[in-house]
C-alpha cells in the first residue's frame, strides 16, 4: 500500500535553471550549477521510475506500506531515503535508487565504476551509502518506539536499485555479495526469491512479530511526520554573491520570481514601501523586493533571503551585501 509519494522538486529545478541566466557566475559556480542540475534531473527520473515499479507491485498489498522520498535530521545527521517499505512483521526494506543507464562494474573490493561509451569514472558505493542511512534510521525508530515484539529493532534489508537499462558486471559472490544490487524492474522477482529464502527460524520470529496493517500504517505515518523537506532554494556558500563584486544582481529579479513562484515572493505592487518608522508613517508590511533599500541596486535572492530571515536587524527590508554590514 503506497503511503507517501515523492516531494515535488519542480521549484528546485526551476530555480537552478533560472540561476543559469546569471551573468556574473564564475567558472566554478557554473560547473557546480551544471553538475547539480544534471544530478537532480537524474535523481528525480530514477526515483520516479523506481516508485512506479514499487507502487504497481504493492498497490493491493495487505502486508506492506510504501513510503517514497524521506529526509530525516537526527542529532545533526541528515539522511535521504529514496524508498522505505515496512511489512506487518516489522521488517523493512531500505531502497537506494541510482539512475545509472550505463555499464556498472563492481569489483571484489565493493568499488563501483560507471562506464559510458569511452568515459569511465568511479562512483561512491551506494551500499555504503545505504548503511549510513540505516544507522540514522535505527536511531529514529528507537526514538519513535517502533520496535518488534520479540526484538528491539526491526530487521532491515538494504537494496540498491539501478536503471532498467543498466548492465552490471559483478564479482564472484564468494568475494563480494551483490545479491541486493538489482535493476528497478527486477524488484518483484528479487522480492519473491528473498521471501523464499527465509528460513524456519526467521519465519517463526516474523510470525511472533506480526502486527495489523493498521499498526503498520501508524508506523509509516509516524515516520512521515518526521520528514524534513530540503530547502528547495538553498545554495552552498561558494554560490553566494562575492562581497567585493560591484556588479549588482547575480540573478535577474524576474528570473528569481519565476523560479520560486509565490512561495516567498507574493505578487504585490512593486512600488517602494517605507519602513513603519519613516516620515510617512506607513504601517503596512514591507514588500519583499530584490532591490537594495539603501542604494536601489538589484540584489540576488540569497542576499534578500538573508535579510528577510533577520527582521530585527533589517526591518523586513533587503540590502545588498555592501550595505548589510552598515546596518546595526
Amino acid at each position: 500500500m503506497p503511503l507517501k509519494s515523492a516531494d515535488d522538486k519542480s521549484k528546485r529545478l526551476a530555480f537552478l535553471e533560472e540561476l543559469q541566466l546569471s551573468q556574473v557566475l564564475d567558472s566554478i559556480q557554473k560547473r557546480w550549477l551544471r553538475d547539480e542540475l544534471m544530478r537532480l534531473k537524474k535523481s528525480i527520473q530514477g526515483e520516479r521510475e523506481s516508485a512506479h515499479y514499487l507502487d504497481h507491485y504493492f498497490k493491493d498489498a495487505e502486508n506492506h506500506v510504501v513510503l517514497h522520498d524521506l529526509r530525516f535530521v537526527i542529532e545533526g545527521e541528515v539522511t535521504q531515503i529514496d524508498h522505505l517499505i515496512i511489512n506487518r512483521a516489522g521488517s523493512m526494506y531500505l531502497l537506494e535508487t541510482k539512475n545509472y543507464a550505463c555499464n556498472l562494474v563492481i569489483n571484489a573490493h565493493g568499488e563501483f565504476t560507471a562506464e559510458y561509451d569511452n568515459a569511465r569514472f568511479c562512483i561512491p558505493s551506494p551500499i555504503e551509502q545505504s548503511l549510513r542511512h540505516e544507522r540514522v534510521l535505527c536511531k529514529l525508530l528507537e526514538r519513535l518506539n517502533i520496535v518488534g515484539r520479540t526484538q528491539k529493532m526491526p530487521n532491515i534489508c538494504r537494496v540498491v536499485m539501478l536503471h532498467p537499462k543498466a548492465t552490471i558486471e559483478r564479482p564472484s559472490s564468494d568475494t563480494f555479495d551483490t545479491t541486493n544490487v538489482i535493476k528497478a524492474d527486477q524488484f518483484p522477482t528479487w522480492h519473491k526469491r528473498f521471501v523464499d529464502k527465509i528460513g524456519i527460524g526467521t519465519l517463526f520470529k516474523s510470525a511472533l512479530n506480526m502486527r495489523s496493517l493498521e499498526t503498520t500504517k501508524v508506523w509509516g505515518e509516524k515516520l512521515m511526520r518526521q520528514h524534513c523537506p530540503a530547502d528547495l532554494l538553498e545554495l552552498p556558500d561558494f554560490m553566494q554573491p562575492r562581497a567585493q563584486s560591484k556588479v549588482a544582481p547575480s540573478v535577474p529579479i524576474s528570473a528569481v520570481q519565476n523560479a520560486i513562484g509565490s512561495v516567498l515572493l507574493p505578487k504585490r505592487d512593486h512600488a517602494k514601501v517605507q519602513p513603519s518608522n519613516s516620515v510617512g508613517g506607513a504601517s503596512e508590511e514591507p514588500v519583499k523586493r530584490l532591490i537594495c533599500a539603501h542604494c536601489s541596486a538589484k540584489i540576488s535572492f540569497p542576499e534578500g533571503k538573508y535579510c528577510w530571515n533577520n527582521p530585527k536587524r533589517f526591518g523586513g527590508l533587503a540590502y545588498c551585501r555592501d550595505h548589510q554590514a552598515l546596518i546595526s
